[in-house]
């Protein structure tokens, strides 16, 4: 069987840095743009805190995967590294339960991730249909956003067509379009004195705020929207397959991109509610940058924060977009999925799940509700990061583990700072969320979000019946070449060869 592929499953290309996996990363920043408004809806200026916690909680979580990223070096990422530890070797019984729930981990997360795409090429839409009155006689928001979506989809499907070290080039120029603009956005304020610290500290935590189980729950949801955006720098690691020097390359880039997430998202929180307050927050839930910009730059500065967000959503797209289609291909590779989807092109780009998380999210556009989305989106990656953490406490106590090599280590006892985080994803978390949306938007996202979760068991069963056929027919073809008629083996061949050659060591009794 040759290096390039396995079981049918394309083998990914080892050609980027830890600079270029952060590049790759840095539009993870940028999630926090969906939920500016929403968090201060619940929690007031302490929004800023829990961006900060958040942020903080993600190091704890990552230190894990880092780990897990160089135990497993051509796992990829958070997909990756259930499907490793969970499977169940020498299992017994028709189906390797270990396998499902390592499978159900990454699908998790590819559900978690995948709806970026919808989400910020819907707030894409929005923006242009608010800035350009012409588009706006022209087109509706929902055309808008489609139209957005399949520009931004197909773009940068060519762009990563080639490869993921091209997709780090497309990284480095929309951070310099984006995240400087973004840093001087967030310090300008505090610069110019337009930030009035009386906004935070005048407000924060709402007035009718108490410690019972109601506020509680709410604040679990809280921490479940939030780490969907201020965790998700652990994508860097996801590319563990494709990084030179994983061992190296892996941590570097994730705590790299961990440092700015923290600075990027408590700043840019407390400069919006410095600037607007909370009420003027509330007044603009979707693009409270647009009014700070105002503020500070004057007319001029709101065209200027648009084309600029619109910039660093096409990063963020692309960061998710990358991700998904990784994630998809770790399935395939590990047996969770058709082996369709760990296709690759010559590049060692996986283009089939490429092309269906496009298609994919040009769906989810068609439902209109970013909050419901993003919600949805939020219980698979609560149930994503809880199963990888129990990966990881699993794979320090499995005596078929615990003697692997690992590069990078954490600190001692991280076992049980992975478990503390992973109950606190599941069952906390996840009941948070649940109840939140139920408050917040109704059930319909909570039935999209475990809908979408649970149609992964008839695709891994479809997928465990194709592999089964695909093995009996192999080894159906075998059985008959070995017993056909008239069939010569490599002995054959060459003692044959020899006497032809009229070589006279040629025995024909070795036959």
């Amino acid at each position: 069987m040759s290096q390039e592929t396995l079981d049918g499953v394309d083998h990914l290309k080892r050609s980027i840095d830890w600079k270029q996996g952060l590049a790759i990363s840095l539009g993870v920043p940028l999630l926090i743009l969906p939920s500016l408004g929403y968090l201060p809806m619940y929690l007031s200026a302490a929004a800023i805190l829990i961006w900060g916690l958040s942020v903080v909680q993600g190091f704890f979580q990552n230190t894990a995967y880092a780990e897990l990223a160089t135990t497993f070096p051509k796992a990829s990422g958070l997909p990756g590294f259930a499907q490793h530890v969970f499977r169940t070797e020498n299992h017994k019984g028709r189906f390797n339960k270990g396998q499902l729930i390592g499978g159900f981990s990454a699908w998790s997360y590819w559900f978690a991730w995948n709806p970026v795409l919808a989400i910020f090429a819907m707030l894409v839409g929005g923006y242009l249909h608010g800035l350009f009155p012409a588009l706006a006689e022209t087109f509706t928001e929902y055309q808008l956003s489609l139209i957005a979506g399949l520009v931004i989809f197909a773009g940068l499907s060519v762009v990563n067509w080639f490869g993921l070290k091209d997709g780090a080039i497309l990284g480095y120029i929309l951070a310099a379009v984006s995240l400087i603009p973004l840093v001087i956005l967030t310090v300008a304020p505090f610069a110019t004195g337009h930030v009035d610290i009386a906004n935070i500290t005048g407000s924060w935590l709402p007035a009718d705020w108490s410690w019972d189980m109601h506020h509680i729950l709410i604040l679990f949801g809280i921490f479940a929207i939030a780490q969907w955006s201020a965790c998700g720098w652990e994508t860097a690691a996801i590319y563990g397959p494709e990084y030179k020097k994983p061992g190296k390359d892996v941590p570097k880039a994730l705590f790299s991109c961990g440092i700015i997430c923290f600075f990027s998202y408590v700043l840019v929180q407390a400069a919006v509610i410095g600037v607007l307050g909370v009420d003027g927050v509330m007044a603009e839930p979707i693009s409270p940058l647009i009014p700070v910009a105002q503020a500070v730059f004057g007319s001029v500065g709101s065209v200027v924060t648009i084309v600029m967000l619109i910039a660093a959503m096409v990063l963020i797209i692309q960061t998710a977009y990358l991700g998904s289609s990784r994630a998809m291909h770790s399935m395939s590779a590990e047996g969770n999925l058709p082996k369709v989807f760990g296709k690759t092109n010559r590049h060692g780009t996986p283009w089939v799940a490429m092309f269906f998380t496009a298609a994919f999210n040009v769906a989810l556009i068609s439902m209109g509700s970013i909050p419901a989305i993003l919600a949805a989106a939020a219980i698979g990656y609560t149930c994503a990061n809880g199963i990888s953490l129990f990966a990881y406490v699993k794979a320090k106590r499995h005596p078929s583990f615990r003697r692997l090599e690992r590069p990078f280590r954490a600190p001692a006892g991280w076992k049980n700072v992975a478990l503390l985080f992973g109950l606190f994803n599941l069952p906390l978390c996840l009941v948070g969320v649940v109840y939140l949306n139920s408050l917040e938007i109704g059930w319909a996202s909570t039935w999209l979000g475990f809908i979408a979760l649970a149609l992964y068991v008839p695709i891994w069963f479809f997928t465990q019946y194709e592999q089964k056929r695909h093995k009996g027919a192999a080894a159906a073809k075998e059985s008959v070449n070995n017993e056909a008629p008239g069939s010569v083996d490599a002995e054959d061949v060459n003692a044959s060869d020899s006497e032809l050659d009229g070589d006279p060591q040629a025995v024909p009794a070795a036959r």
